[in-house]
């Protein structure tokens, strides 16, 4: 007899396929585990798959470990097009001395748009992806803060609060209640909440309709520049607001 059918190369190319359909529905791109649900594979086959897309260029992985269509395949692969707003975030990351990060919520996710860093200037370690740690990063908690009572109700019930850290808060109420208690003023903060020795700030962007925040991340033994960080922090909020009203995308 010859091989099952789960094992013929066949089956190993319409599984890719199968792969890349779930990739293309999702613009803003899309975890590994929801593309192989989606895709009707074992987690074990299409980690598999996916690599070797990866690795022969059909599919980029993102700085969240979200997967997307390459050029290869794609026109731009992604969801708005943050073109118009790399040198707002390069100007950004030269103004406070620290790295730069912008995120979209698209599909009931938070998800890293565009990351601008630098030698001297280094992003956090991504340790965690987005759609696990949106209760301990500023820019995660600031597109909660932003969203509706329902929204936001539902994104909890999808997301658990896992500890990251000593400091990441994993209680549902006392999330809501820092949210709630920052509601008169559009900045907000992560104290080492994410990664220990790392502190973040973020506001909220708006393409459309679309909320996103803005955010950069430093020392926490530079916490004494945050009076300076949230000043330019808005102000270049409102330049990428702007310009991903009127850029494309």
């Amino acid at each position: 007899m010859g091989d099952p059918a789960d094992h013929t190369p066949m089956t190993g190319v319409q599984h890719a396929f199968r792969l890349l359909e779930a990739v293309a529905a999702h613009e803003g791109g899309a975890p590994a585990k929801q593309l192989a649900r989606e895709a009707g594979l074992p987690l074990d086959e299409a980690l598999e798959a996916l690599r070797g897309l990866v690795d022969d260029g059909y599919l980029r992985r993102l700085d969240d470990g979200g997967l997307i269509l390459s050029d290869r395949l794609h026109g731009n692969g992604s969801g708005p097009s943050v073109d118009p707003v790399r040198p707002a975030l390069a100007s950004l990351r030269d103004e406070v001395s620290a790295a730069s990060y912008l995120t979209f919520y698209e599909e009931g996710e938070i998800r890293i748009a565009e990351i601008v860093d630098g030698p001297q200037t280094p992003k956090v370690d991504l340790w965690v992806g987005f759609e696990d740690a949106g209760h301990a990063t500023a820019l995660g908690k600031c597109v909660l803060r932003e969203l509706d009572d329902e929204a936001r109700g539902d994104y909890l019930a999808r997301h658990e609060l896992p500890d990251l850290t000593p400091r990441t808060i994993t209680h549902r109420e006392d999330l809501l209640r820092q949210l709630e208690s920052s509601m008169s003023t559009p900045v907000m903060m992560d104290r080492e909440e994410y990664d220990l020795g790392t502190v973040c700030i973020a506001v909220p962007v708006y393409h459309g309709t679309k909320l996103g925040s803005l955010g950069v991340s430093f020392r926490a033994d530079r916490m004494y520049r945050t009076r300076q960080v949230r000043e330019s922090l808005l102000a270049s909020a409102e330049r990428v607001s702007r310009s991903l009203s009127f850029g494309g995308g």
